[in-house]
């Protein structure tokens, strides 16, 4: 599946049903490119991301960390902000009483982003209409 076929499909806010396709997909699409640079799309691992981020659970911050740090062309291609569909303070919150590697490197990049100024005047509404535009041109 590409990027146009996933929108046409399950939009830029999945319902419950398609939420769990997008997560699978994100998941296959990170494998592959952990596994060799270049052999997923990270254009799909994005529009991925953003679907997660528009549903607001904290708990998908993870999953998109594990895409985000699969390569270098997927760190530089899904933002920082898109772990944080919960809120900012709420992913920190919530990743802060996660007790594993992944949670704390996941909660340090946030919090460094953060003090380089990458979250000013971060909203989740502001960041959901960016990508709206990007993507329908709304």
């Amino acid at each position: 599946m590409n990027v146009d076929e996933a929108l046409d499909r399950f939009g830029l806010s999945p319902d419950d049903q398609s939420i769990e396709v997008v997560r699978e997909m994100l998941i296959e699409e990170a494998r592959k490119e952990s596994q060799s640079q270049g052999q997923s799309d990270t254009e799909l691992m994005k529009l991925c991301c953003v679907q997660l981020f528009s549903r607001g659970s904290a708990e998908d911050s993870l999953l998109i960390w594990q895409a985000k740090t699969a390569s270098m062309d997927a760190d530089c291609s899904i933002d920082i902000q898109l772990m944080c569909g919960a809120g900012l303070d709420e992913t920190k919150a919530f990743l802060a009483n996660i007790h594993s590697p992944s949670a704390t490197s996941a909660l340090n990049r946030i919090r460094l982003c953060e003090e380089s100024g990458d979250f000013e005047r971060f909203s989740v509404r502001d960041y959901l209409d960016f990508y709206r535009s990007y993507y329908f041109g709304e």
